[in-house]
């Protein structure tokens, strides 16, 4: 099932960006919070975009392919997904921050989630009929 392959790839992920936060967290003593830092401010929120976008991104095209979707396109969407968020976490993490690379992310995300959304929608009505 390559959608796991895909979940698998983006838990490590989030496990990397999740022990940045930690090691930051500890080196600058901020128990909660980002304690006016922006390099915190910065590693929390490329945490926390991460989980906010990745869990329903996976379940449309884990959906697709449980509705046997055409492979390529459920990679397409897993491939688009994963380069969204390490170019966003990339770019966000940056303090002097070129917009370029956490718009360019969020755009292939959001490319991702509406065109598993579509496909999702499509399938529904095709086989309604």
């Amino acid at each position: 099932m390559l959608t796991a392959v895909f979940a698998s790839v983006l838990a490590l992920f989030y496990i990397y960006l999740s022990l940045r936060t930690i090691r930051l967290r500890r080196g600058k003593r901020i128990a909660l919070g980002a304690g006016g830092d922006s390099q915190m401010e910065r590693a929390i929120r490329v945490h926390s975009n991460f989980a906010e976008y990745v869990p329903l991104s996976l379940l449309l095209i884990l959906m697709l392919e449980l509705q046997s979707a055409n492979k390529a396109l459920v990679g397409f969407l897993g491939f688009l997904l994963l380069l969204g968020r390490c170019v966003h976490a990339y770019g966000v993490s940056q303090e002097a921050e070129d917009f370029r690379f956490r718009v360019g992310g969020m755009m292939l995300t959001f490319a991702s989630l509406a065109l598993a959304s579509l496909a999702n929608l499509a399938v529904f009505v095709m086989g309604s009929h």
